[in-house]
């Protein structure tokens, strides 16, 4: 039996998701970076043959701690669905000579390399300047037109967007995304190879986004992403999904698969996903690709990830298509065939539809919640009425435990202040996204009030590092 060895990190789709469907492969060895959510390390430790949590000092070169797990357990393949790891993951599959993302991965991480990538091949994205120093910084406010927008290059779930509405508040956004950086790591959140990461920014553009010209219903957001692979240098386009709005500034609330985008427009997209793909020279692993969409059929490139989308992208892929892209990404890396689809697949093969929805203290009007509430999965499902059809399920692993406050909203910490992950089947896209419209309509009055919880007006700043923080959020 093939041998892989699967480095697990925080974000990506749910851990246990991804080791059952390794686990049916191959022999899996889990070389845990992050603790394993106490709802999966029972399973982790039955369906793998061993499970390895480094100590400090051996993840001080982390590639080599890599090529040397692979090397003892004898793998003959390696991988990891962590934005955090895809980096280090990469570079040891380089040194194993295994198939993996490839030398050019750090272009899909560091959003200052991939920017400058795309503008090399003329493909359209926001006018963007690399920041890594205040000064830098000031610059580009003066260079950009206001509102822009800061980002940290190497984050992800939107932590630490800050849009800048004038040059005079370019000193107070840079110190608050580097604490909310600093914040974030020590929940997990962050890069773990490259040391520096954290000192990396990029200042972008506000396009102007419109739906109304690519869906045929409102409700929908104005980005989707292209969700795919690259097999032996080959963009593989998977399906694309669909959003709801942001929730200011930028941070996701929920993802819908599939996207009710018309064939043509369908097809416009994937193209550019497949330019982008194309143009970071990615090798051998899963891609998540997000497109901004707006007026008169223009688009903008978002970003690209070298690894398969997260939160529960997989898994809606899975149950609207009937693809495994663990298990098919595990086989092919194994050197295995695989029949990937020829093309992106969309909503006339889709076999009804799914969505996973991020609970955040904020209403279907972007406004905070008026008072503090006790996350209450059991009350939502009890009390919610959806749609005839309708399945409503919480991901345990990526959710706060029944009886937990509700953070307030960070919008700086994005999807760091989530409650929780649900999950949403129904027979079409549409009553996907009516009802989570009723979801996040009712949760403000359904949840139970917190006993003596302070009013959401109350200082956001320590919502984040006092709540307990669940796996996943959307990426």
């Amino acid at each position: 039996m093939s041998t892989v060895l699967l480095v697990h990190a925080k974000g990506g789709p749910p851990l246990g998701h991804v080791l059952s469907r390794a686990t049916a492969r191959a022999e899996v060895h889990l070389l845990a970076l992050s603790a394993l959510p106490p709802t999966v390390a029972a399973s982790a430790s039955r369906l793998c043959a061993s499970v390895v949590r480094p100590t400090d000092a051996e993840r001080s070169d982390l590639v080599a701690l890599i090529v040397s797990r692979a090397e003892a357990v004898g793998a003959d393949a390696v991988l990891t669905f962590s934005e955090y790891a895809v980096v280090a993951v990469a570079e040891a599959c380089e040194a194993l000579g295994l198939p993996g993302a490839g030398g050019a991965v750090a272009l899909a991480r560091d959003k200052r390399r991939m920017r400058q990538t795309w503008h090399q091949h003329g493909l359209p994205q926001p006018a963007f300047r690399p920041v890594t120093t205040r000064q830098d910084l000031h610059e580009a406010a003066a260079a950009l037109p206001v509102p822009m927008l800061l980002k940290a290059a190497w984050s992800a779930g939107s932590t630490a967007h800050q849009i800048i509405g004038s040059p005079q508040e370019a000193d107070a956004a840079w110190r608050r995304s580097r604490a909310t950086m600093a914040e974030s790591a020590q929940m997990g959140f962050a890069e773990l190879h490259v040391a520096e990461a954290d000192a990396h920014y990029v200042v972008e553009e506000i396009v102007t986004g419109e739906a109304a010209r690519w869906f045929d219903e409102p409700g929908w957001g104005d980005y989707v992403s292209v969700e795919g692979v690259v097999t032996d240098g080959v963009f593989r386009p998977v399906c694309v999904s669909g959003r709801m709005p942001t929730v200011e500034p930028f941070t996701e609330r929920a993802s819908i698969t599939p996207a009710l985008l018309p064939a043509d427009l369908q097809d416009r997209v994937v193209a550019l996903a497949r330019d982008a793909v194309d143009a970071l020279g990615l090798r051998d692993c899963g891609t998540h690709t997000e497109i901004k969409l707006g007026p008169d059929g223009r688009m903008w490139l978002i970003e690209t990830a070298a690894r398969l989308g997260g939160a529960m992208t997989v898994p809606q892929i899975e149950e609207v298509f009937g693809l495994d892209l663990v298990g098919m990404l595990v086989d092919h890396l194994l050197g295995r065939p695989v029949n990937w689809p020829e093309h992106a697949l969309g909503p006339e093969q889709a076999r009804g539809a799914s969505g996973s929805l991020v609970v955040l203290a904020v209403d279907g009007h972007g406004e905070a919640w008026r008072d503090r509430r006790v996350w209450d999965f059991p009350a939502v499902r009890e009390t919610v009425a959806l749609s005839e059809g309708s399945a409503l399920s919480v991901v345990p692993e990526s959710s706060l435990p029944d009886g937990t406050t509700v953070p307030v909203y960070d919008p700086v910490g994005g999807a760091n202040t989530m409650a929780a992950l649900c999950l949403l089947s129904a027979p079409d896209a549409r009553t996907v996204l009516r009802d989570f419209t009723t979801l996040i309509d009712a949760l403000p009055t359904m949840l139970p009030p917190a006993e003596g919880a302070v009013a959401q007006s109350a200082s956001v700043a320590q919502s984040t590092s006092a709540a307990p923080q669940p796996e996943g959020a959307l990426a």
